[in-house]
């Protein structure tokens, strides 16, 4: 019974957060750090003093090339 009472309603909520690629344009160069919020994301570009940027949710990074 005291597992019971102690797995109940008083266990704090879990919030899901989406990582995903953030991409950041600065000085013509476009860079990516994966595994970030949408709000990590734009706070590390602010501060970064990106030209722009946009995050896209559950994706990797992509390098636009095929290698070779």
């Amino acid at each position: 019974m005291a597992a019971t009472a102690a797995s109940g309603s008083a266990a704090p909520a879990v919030r899901w957060e989406l990582t995903g690629a953030c991409y950041c344009r600065a000085s013509g160069e476009l860079r990516c750090r994966a595994e970030l919020t949408e709000r990590d994301c734009t706070r590390r570009c602010r501060d970064e003093l990106c030209d722009d940027w946009f995050w896209l949710e559950r994706r990797p990074c992509w390098n636009w090339g095929y290698g070779g």
